[in-house]
């Protein structure tokens, strides 16, 4: 199978280092030059417990891409969520009607970009609870090592072709598993992202120092009230006890989140409009009163702001 992966960042990285080491034929795509050139030269090097593990795969700039590529049976997209339409626009010549996309993304929403490019058969959406760090271009480190991948394809003509993938990625170690109901597990994976990376970001905190603060239970607790009760409008039905319980769960783990990787050690912007903005913004759309999102979106905007993200 012929793989490509949009955006090789931490976790595009280390998708592609698992899936590649199982031999696998992967192709990155990336927009930071740093990152191209590094792993051009040496492949994604991974700290695998106190061992360093090179895998060489190609590399290209979306710019790089055009009808001399072969099209790919699977797309995996782990670009950030604003840069989801512009990248799948630039790879159009590696997508075909028989193309996969597979969307890990952070956030809600996303479905909504991918059926402008492939079928509903053949988009699948997912959630994955490996984490994993990028310490330099090239460089990434596994952030635990319990993780695991949840997908389903939108339509079930889909179901066969995709557990075919789940096959894949569990052959690279990947522990990977076909859902019945996989947006309730997005919904879910978006509550943990709405309060843990939103507020590790604003506190300049890992998710062990936010979790021992005094205000972490309430805090979560009112988080996850406010995405429940817009996803019910949404057609899913979130069991706030398990989904609190699961938030809580990670506050005892040192691990610095995507967003604050990105607005607090990198600058750069964050995903906040397609996680608690997005609440937000459904909120308004049905009526539902989220001030504790609005809040942190616009915290989080204002730190952007004095951070001049770019």
């Amino acid at each position: 199978m012929r793989i490509a992966i949009a955006g090789a960042g931490a976790m595009g990285s280390k998708f592609g280092w698992h899936l590649k080491k199982a031999g696998n034929d992967v192709t990155l795509i990336d927009t930071w030059d740093r990152n191209i050139a590094a792993i051009r030269e040496n492949g994604v090097v991974a700290r695998v417990k106190d061992e360093e593990i090179a895998e060489k795969m190609p590399i290209y700039s979306p710019e790089e891409i055009d009808e001399q590529h072969e099209s790919v049976d699977l797309l995996i997209v782990f670009t950030k969520s604003m840069q989801l339409e512009n990248m799948l626009n630039s790879l159009k010549p590696i997508i075909s009607k028989d193309t996969y996309v597979l969307c890990l993304l952070n956030g809600l929403g996303h479905e909504d970009v991918l059926e402008r490019f492939v079928t509903r058969d053949h988009i699948i959406m997912g959630v994955t609870m490996w984490a994993s760090m990028m310490t330099a271009p090239g460089h990434i480190t596994f952030a635990n090592d319990n993780g695991n991948i949840e997908i389903q394809c939108l339509d079930p003509k889909g179901k066969d072709e995709t557990q075919k993938i789940v096959k894949i990625l569990t052959d690279a170690g990947l522990n990977a598993s076909y859902s019945e109901n996989v947006m309730y597990s997005i919904w879910r994976k978006a509550c943990v992202n709405g309060v843990v990376n939103a507020l590790c970001a604003l506190l300049d905190a890992d998710c062990k120092q936010f979790g021992h603060t005094k205000e972490a239970d309430e805090l979560t607790r009112n988080i996850v009230q406010e995405f429940a009760d817009v996803a019910q409008y949404e057609g899913v039905n979130l069991d706030r006890k398990e989904v609190i319980e699961h938030v809580e769960s990670l506050f005892d783990t040192p691990h610095y989140p995507s967003m604050h990787q990105d607005l607090v050690q990198n600058n750069r912007p964050t995903e906040i409009d397609y996680i608690d903005g997005a609440v937000w913004r459904k909120g308004l759309k049905h009526s539902v009163a989220t001030p504790y999102c609005a809040f942190i979106t616009r915290l989080i905007h204002a730190k952007e702001d004095i951070l001049n993200v770019k």
